[in-house]
C-alpha cells in the first residue's frame, strides 16, 4: 500500500541525525513546521492501489522537487547530493544508508502525477492558512505587481528561420526539376521582415500552382513546413521551441520574450495569490483574480496597494466578499483610469512601456493627445500602431480595413469620472500605505535572483505555473519561519 509507504523508516543509523543535522538547519525546520502529508492526499488519485510494482513515495518525490527550488540545483545534483548530504536525507525522511532514486524519475513525476494539478493555488493556500494559523499576517493590505520570467529558449531571427525553410524547399524542388530554377521569385536580400515573408508567400504559391510538383512527399512536407513557418512568423514575429512564451516590453524601447508571474502579497511579505500568464499580458485585468484568490485562502482584504496600471476604472470598483468596497491605493493614470475604452479585454495597457498592446501583442509606437485643451472636455488619448505588421497581421480582420494608411487605438478622457478616488489619493492614509509598494519589488528580486525565477527552466506555460508554484512556497516557507 502507498500509505504504508508514507511512514519514517527506522535504522541503527538513524540517531545520526541528530548529531549531524543541527537543529536550527533551513531544512529541519521546514520539516518540524508544515505537514507534508496534504500532498499524499492531493495525489492519492493519480496511484494505481493495487497494482504495478511499489511506488515512491509522493511526498518524497515533491520534497526532491522543492530541494531543487531550494538550492537552485538540477535533477542529477539534487539525487546525487541527496546520496551524502545528511540534512537532505533527513528532509527526504530516508534513513542514512538508503539508496536515492533515479534522477529520470522526477521528469515522470512531473509529467505524470502533477498534471492537471493547480498546484500553484494549493501550495500557496497551503502557507497562507499556515501564516493565519499562526498570527503572523495581520494587515488587511495586500500588495500587487507583475514580475519577468525569461523563456527557456530565446526566440531565433525569424528572417534567419524562414530563409532556412525556403531552402530547404527550394532544394526539394531542384532535386525533382532543376529547370524550376528560372521560374522562382526574386530572393529578398535585406533583414526586413515583411519583405521575406513577402518573397516566401510568392514561393510559396508559385510551387503550389504546380499540382504535379507540389505533391510529391518531399516537396510536400518542405512546402507545409513553410506555410506553417510563415503563419507563425505574422503572428508572434518570434519563433521558438516554447510555444507559450510571447514577447513583454519592459520600456518602450526594450522587450523580453517569456511569461509574467502577477503577485499578490501581504504587508508582512507572504504571497497570497500568484496568476502566470505569457508575456504580453497587461497587469492590471489581472487583479481581480488575484484579489478573489487571496480572499478564497482566507484573508481578508481592505486595501491594495500597486502602481499605475492596477488603477483602471474596473478595478476602483473592487469590493469583498462582503460587498464592501476595497480602496486601490495606485496613482491615477488618464489612460486607464478616466480613459472609455472600446473591446478592452483586447486591447492591454503595458505600464512599462505607458502604451497599448494589441490582440496580437504589437506595442504602439506613440501616442498623441487629441482634442481641444482650453475645457479638457473632449480629448482622447490616441495610440499609433505600426500598419506595416497590420498589413500581415493574422487578427486584422475586423480591426484593420486594407487600404488603410494608420491603425489606431483611441481612448477617451474623462478627468471628471473618478473624483472620489482624487480625493482619496490626497490622503494621509494613501501616502502612508503607498510606502508598503517597495516590498514587493524585493520579493520578486528574491524570486529571482535566489531561487531561479528569471528564466523558466522547462517548456510551456503550465511548466511556469509549476515553478512558480514550487518557488513561492519556497519563500513563503522561508518568511513564515523568520517570524
Amino acid at each position: 500500500m502507498l500509505l504504508q509507504q508514507q511512514k519514517i523508516q527506522f535504522s541503527e543509523f538513524s540517531r545520526l541525525y541528530d548529531l549531524i543535522v543541527p537543529k536550527d538547519n533551513l531544512l529541519r525546520k521546514i520539516n518540524e513546521l508544515i505537514d507534508f502529508s496534504f500532498i499524499y492526499n492531493e495525489l492519492l488519485e493519480k496511484y494505481c492501489r493495487d497494482n504495478g510494482r511499489l511506488a515512491e513515495s509522493p511526498v518524497r518525490m515533491f520534497k526532491y522537487l522543492l530541494l531543487k527550488t531550494i538550492f537552485t540545483i538540477s535533477d542529477v545534483d539534487v539525487v546525487e547530493r541527496s546520496r551524502y548530504d545528511m540534512s537532505f536525507k533527513y528532509f527526504l525522511e530516508m534513513f542514512p544508508e538508503q539508496d536515492v532514486i533515479n534522477p529520470s524519475s522526477l521528469t515522470k513525476f512531473r509529467k505524470l502525477r502533477l498534471k492537471d494539478m493547480d498546484l500553484l493555488n494549493l501550495l500557496i493556500g497551503k502557507t497562507v492558512s499556515l501564516a493565519l494559523e499562526k498570527g503572523i499576517i495581520k494587515s488587511r493590505s495586500i500588495i500587487v505587481d507583475a514580475t519577468h520570467s525569461l523563456s527557456r529558449s530565446n526566440p531565433y531571427s525569424p528572417v534567419e528561420v524562414l530563409r532556412q525553410r525556403s531552402k530547404l524547399l527550394r532544394r526539394a524542388v531542384y532535386s525533382m526539376d532543376d529547370d524550376f530554377k528560372t521560374r522562382m521569385p526574386e530572393k529578398n536580400e535585406s533583414n526586413d521582415i515583411l519583405k521575406e515573408i513577402e518573397y516566401c508567400s510568392k514561393l510559396q504559391k508559385l510551387i503550389e500552382s504546380d499540382e504535379a510538383l507540389s505533391e510529391i512527399p518531399a516537396v510536400k512536407e518542405k512546402l507545409n513546413l513553410l506555410r506553417e513557418t510563415v503563419e507563425d512568423t505574422r503572428e508572434n514575429y518570434a519563433i521558438s521551441k516554447d510555444m507559450d512564451a510571447r514577447v513583454g516590453h519592459k520600456t518602450a524601447d526594450s522587450s523580453f520574450f517569456g511569461y509574467k508571474t502577477h503577485l499578490a502579497m501581504t504587508e508582512e511579505r507572504i504571497i497570497t495569490a500568484a496568476v502566470v500568464t505569457s508575456a504580453e499580458k497587461g497587469d492590471g485585468p489581472e487583479l481581480p483574480k488575484l484579489l478573489s484568490q487571496t480572499q478564497a485562502n482566507g484573508m481578508e482584504v481592505e486595501t491594495i496597494i500597486g502602481d499605475a496600471a492596477y488603477s483602471g476604472k474596473n478595478n476602483l470598483k473592487l469590493s469583498d466578499v462582503n460587498g464592501n468596497k476595497v480602496r486601490i491605493v495606485a496613482r491615477m493614470n488618464p489612460a486607464i483610469t478616466h480613459g472609455t475604452r472600446k473591446e478592452e479585454e483586447k486591447f492591454d495597457y503595458n505600464k512599462d512601456a505607458d502604451m497599448f498592446v494589441c490582440p496580437a501583442g504589437h506595442l504602439a509606437m506613440y501616442k498623441r493627445v487629441q482634442g481641444k485643451k482650453v475645457d479638457n472636455s473632449n480629448q482622447s488619448m490616441t495610440y499609433y500602431f505600426d500598419i506595416e505588421k497590420c498589413k500581415v497581421c493574422p487578427l486584422k480582420d475586423g480591426c484593420y480595413k486594407p487600404g488603410a494608411k494608420s491603425r489606431t487605438y483611441s481612448v477617451a478622457i474623462k478627468p471628471d469620472e473618478h473624483k472620489e478616488q482624487e480625493i482619496f489619493q490626497q490622503s494621509e492614509y494613501f501616502r502612508e500605505k503607498s510606502k508598503h509598494r517597495y516590498k514587493i519589488e524585493a520579493k520578486n528580486s528574491e524570486l529571482k535572483n535566489v531561487h531561479g525565477y528569471n528564466r523558466a527552466n522547462s517548456y510551456g506555460l503550465e511548466s511556469m505555473k509549476m515553478q512558480g508554484a514550487l518557488a513561492i512556497f519556497v519563500v513563503n516557507l522561508k518568511r513564515i519561519l523568520k517570524f
